[in-house]
């Protein structure tokens, strides 16, 4: 019999018995992509260094072209030609223009780019300036972008691609993350074989393995699988130590209920401490955090949905703890397609197709079992059923979660 946890008394002891522990390590800013920051990124120098026009036109005081239109263009002579990737030269004197490309530098004097449809060349050094432009216009100013001393980057955030854009623009080659978390995945049962096999009767292929692997990945750590183990104690017991020895976590899957045969309970309470056996969800009840050598081990259901569950709303956060990021979880509002039913007193978690109609987005429920893992294929979030409900309604407002919070 299990004395289970809520989905919330589970978090909350993974909070308590795993504090974040990051550990930084400097990688090249091409191998930066999908890493967390250990410290944030201050800027050193202005972006740009330089004020520049945004189109293509006249850099101009603009003071020259207040009152000009069509009918009554500003005569303004033209003072050079600004190359791109070369400095803006002299300081615009009045009267003056000086043509500019986009991304041009702005000469000293001028305040104001105008568009170069607004302008005629007169073929004699001058041109027609056909419209106003206030102070500021088409320009983009030195330190628009970035000023030294601001903090562009906080620490914990994962990298993305426009970040990655950011910091080569603030010239940054290096950066400092937190190191990968390495995560040791082992699979137990005898029904077992490699996904390459071809399973006879009353065997399954390990789908585990292949997904919490992936899962880990996602998640911005480092996957190292023992592969199949029979279920044999002693084995179980030699290979966890293994684990242990060289990874920060270490997920077991199988062995994890209250059979003869399960014995991933008694490995760990053999090894350390065993902080819950089971948690009030379906699917994914008989789940199992345990600590040993000061580090997390779950024991996770065999079927793989209920894994992945447990797994999505357990081995994930604490992934990001290790990482120093607050754990995420992005939900957007959807209505339900149709009715579903729930277990009294277990937070059900159901996966869900997202679609849009006439700007309703809906959220078709995933009807299977815990050991269909083709049911969970394509689909975009989930959602849950509160413990303490019996069901909802066709048309029920719910929030849906997406797989990957990034």
């Amino acid at each position: 019999m299990l004395t289970v946890k809520t989905p919330e008394e589970a978090l909350a002891v993974i909070r308590e018995a795993f504090p974040p522990c990051p550990r930084p390590e400097t990688v090249e800013l091409e191998a930066a992509m999908g890493r967390v920051l250990f410290a944030p990124v201050t800027a050193s120098e202005y972006v740009p260094g330089f004020d520049r026009s945004t189109v293509d036109g006249y850099a101009v005081r603009s003071a020259d072209t207040f009152g000009c239109s069509d009918a009554i263009p500003a005569i303004l002579t033209v003072q050079g030609e600004i190359a791109m990737g070369e400095g803006a030269g002299a300081a615009l004197a009045p009267g003056c223009c000086a043509a500019v490309p986009t991304g041009g530098a702005i000469p000293e004097g001028a305040d104001a780019a105008v568009m170069i449809e607004y302008t005629e060349d007169y073929g004699d050094g001058t041109v027609g300036i056909c419209k106003s432009a206030a102070p500021g216009t088409n320009l983009i100013f030195k330190g628009d972008d970035v000023r030294p001393g601001q903090t562009v980057l906080p620490a914990g955030r994962r990298l993305t691609a426009q970040d990655i854009g950011a910091l080569a623009a603030m010239g940054v080659t290096e950066v400092s993350v937190c190191a990968q978390p390495v995560v040791g995945i082992l699979s137990t049962g005898d029904e077992l074989v490699p996904v390459s096999a071809a399973p006879a009767e009353g065997q399954v292929r390990d789908v585990n393995s292949a997904m919490l692997r992936a899962l880990v990945e996602d998640a911005g750590a480092k996957a190292v699988c023992y592969g199949i183990l029979r279920d044999e104690e002693e084995l179980l017991c030699e290979t966890l130590g293994k684990a242990l020895a060289e990874c920060d976590m270490v997920l077991i899957s199988g062995g994890s209920s209250v059979g003869m045969k399960d014995a991933t309970c008694r490995v760990l309470a053999s090894r350390g401490d065993v902080l819950f056996h089971g948690i009030a969800m379906k699917p994914g009840k008989p789940t199992i955090l345990g600590r040993a050598n000061g580090k997390p081990v779950f024991g996770l259901p065999g079927h793989p949905v209920a894994a992945f569950f447990v797994s999505q709303l357990f081995v994930r956060p604490l992934l990001d703890r290790l990482q120093g990021r607050e754990p995420r979880a992005y939900a957007v509002p959807a209505v339900l397609t149709e009715a579903v039913s729930a277990n009294h007193g277990r937070a059900q978690y159901m996966g869900v197709f997202l679609s849009e109609e006439n700007g309703v987005r809906y959220a078709r429920p995933i009807r299977g079992k815990s050991g269909l893992i083709t049911t969970l294929a394509g689909s975009d979030g989930w959602f849950c059923i509160p413990r303490d409900c019996e069901g909802m309604a066709a048309g029920t407002g719910i929030d849906v979660y997406l797989y990957s919070a990034g």
